[in-house]
């Protein structure tokens, strides 16, 4: 995809499922990787795996906003200014909303939402400065359109949406776009978690697995190109978007 030779990308939650894969299609293009991710040693073995001249890894907890700030100084002395972020950490577990604790609900938040709103606020200043940048946010249909199990993790995702409309509108000023990418079920190990859950939790997933249209589930491989696309010069016309990839379960208008 034209213009990502040599950018500078942050992508968060980088050593997870589709953060590897992600990882992978930006290295591809030649673009430098910056995986920050709460699992140190899966980044290392990542960045090792990709490359260590192109990547650079922080091991950090992003709803942690001063961890934040000291990650992204570092990856600008070690690589320059970021071009992209990639908003794509997450976590969640199947329960249904009134079987929840309080406990159980703020980390949710604090992965799903405040996390990312800590990278946009610390990542967006610098954009500003620079009057250029890019970000592409990996939310879930679940904020779309909901999902059984999910009510926390749903509203986080939700508020990600809305969150990137608003920030593609204050940011038209400063020359950096941004836009959503929602995954639809994707076989990662938060989802295969649900079969750990009991019965209902293996009836929601069976359920999730048969309505879509196209017969399969999601895999990480399938995300990374309307990622990259956001990244990329095809899309400098778009911005405050939302493009589901979920094999036909969610068609939107």
């Amino acid at each position: 995809m034209r213009g990502l030779k040599d950018k500078v990308v942050v992508v968060t939650g980088g050593a997870g499922g589709m953060g590897k894969a992600i990882c992978r299609r930006f290295i591809e293009e030649g673009a430098r990787v910056a995986i920050f991710d709460l699992h140190g040693d899966e980044a290392v073995a990542l960045a090792k795996e990709l490359g260590e001249g192109r990547t650079h890894v922080e091991a950090l907890d992003i709803s942690d906003y001063a961890a934040v700030e000291n990650a992204v100084e570092r990856t600008e002395t070690e690589f320059g200014a970021i071009d992209v972020l990639v908003n794509n950490a997450g976590w969640d577990r199947f329960q249904m909303f009134l079987d929840t604790d309080a406990k159980f609900r703020e980390r949710v938040i604090a992965v799903n939402l405040e996390g990312p709103i800590n990278m946009h606020h610390v990542v967006l200043k610098k954009m500003s400065q620079r009057k250029s940048g890019r970000v592409v946010t990996v939310a879930s249909d679940a904020g779309r359109v909901g999902s059984s199990g999910q009510a926390v993790y749903s509203a986080c995702k939700g508020g990600l949406i809305a969150f990137t409309k608003t920030m593609a509108r204050e940011m038209l000023r400063y020359n950096v776009i941004l836009n959503c990418v929602c995954p639809g079920p994707t076989d990662t190990p938060m989802l295969r978690a649900f079969q750990d859950e009991g019965e209902r939790g293996k009836r929601v997933f069976d359920a999730l697995k048969d309505a879509i249209p196209m017969r399969r589930l999601g895999q990480p491989e399938d995300i990374p190109g309307a990622v990259l696309f956001f990244a990329s010069d095809d899309a400098s016309f778009m911005t405050g978007q939302v493009l589901s990839v979920s094999g036909g379960l969610t068609m939107h208008g």
